[in-house]
């Protein structure tokens, strides 16, 4: 009787004890941080945060040995090395870009495919499975590995949360819950919302590309303002006779003035003329 007692009260114990620890879906309901957001809009899931704050650090430390052994000014250095540890986040974010770009270019005909496969007497998994074959080039890894995950566990909201987590996408983020809802309402009006959502998605991207071709211009003049001193200052390395000047105290003070000022009227030019960003649905 007293053992009995005994393992009772010891498995309520770890009953209690587990209940203070925060279940996996908790965990994966987290908000992730900036970082791990830039890294998986980039296309680079399986890249760790530390490994682009490593990769920012490297970076930085052999611009400011480059800079260093060129202009032998430590305030130059360090404001090259600066330059370059961001560069890997310029770079990413550039490429965060170009993927949505191309993304939003092609989810009309991913949509119309998925259409077709209705029309043609396959279920909504089956059709999302089917692009991962003959879907557009561009979104046909992360098919397949819905395919995957709906085989292996047959569960197709979970099988959405994994793709959608996959895609990092604002447009794939609409979609997603769109056929989510569909999924769970019933699929009698899913042709409908399937042409609906293509042709919603084409005028969308078509209105965005006209808007981003008239401001290329204020962003490429902000870039050209900004990029146009640093390019003089790194001419300005091989002549050791002027570049030495701003070793000095004044000298170190127009370095760190003109880097503020750029970077203040380099933001607020983008702002003003920025486009509003699509914000991803439920991430």
């Amino acid at each position: 009787m007293g053992a009995l007692v005994g393992l009772c009260f010891g498995v309520g114990l770890v009953l209690v004890l587990s209940s203070m620890w925060p279940s996996e879906d908790v965990a994966q309901h987290e908000e992730p941080g900036r970082i791990r957001r830039l890294l998986d809009a980039a296309g680079m899931a399986g890249t760790g945060s530390t490994t682009l704050v490593v990769g920012c650090a490297i970076a930085g430390i052999v611009g400011t040995a480059a800079a260093g052994v060129a202009s032998r000014t430590p305030p130059v250095a360090l404001v090259f090395g600066c330059l370059a540890a961001w560069a890997p986040v310029t770079w990413l974010r550039s490429r965060a870009r170009r993927r949505q770009r191309e993304y939003a270019e092609v989810w009309p005909e991913a949509i119309d495919n998925l259409a077709s496969a209705v029309r043609a007497g396959l279920s909504l998994s089956e059709g999302l499975s089917a692009l991962g074959q003959r879907g557009p080039e561009p979104l046909r890894t992360a098919f397949v590995g819905f395919a995957r995950d709906y085989e292996v566990g047959g569960r197709f909201g979970d099988a959405l949360d994994r793709l959608k987590a996959g895609l990092a996408d604002s447009v794939g983020d609409q979609v997603v819950e769109s056929l989510r809802i569909a999924r769970e309402v019933g699929g009698h009006d899913l042709g409908r919302l399937l042409r609906t959502l293509s042709a919603w998605l084409r005028e969308d991207a078509r209105t965005r590309a006209e808007l981003e071709a008239r401001q290329a211009w204020v962003v490429n003049g902000a870039r050209m303002a900004v990029a146009a001193p640093w390019l003089v200052l790194g001419l300005l390395c091989f002549q050791p006779e002027v570049i030495h000047r701003y070793a000095t105290p004044a000298g170190t003070l127009v370095l760190i003035a003109g880097a503020i000022t750029g970077l203040v009227a380099y933001r607020l030019m983008l702002r003003i003329g920025r486009l509003p960003t699509p914000q991803r649905v439920l991430s």
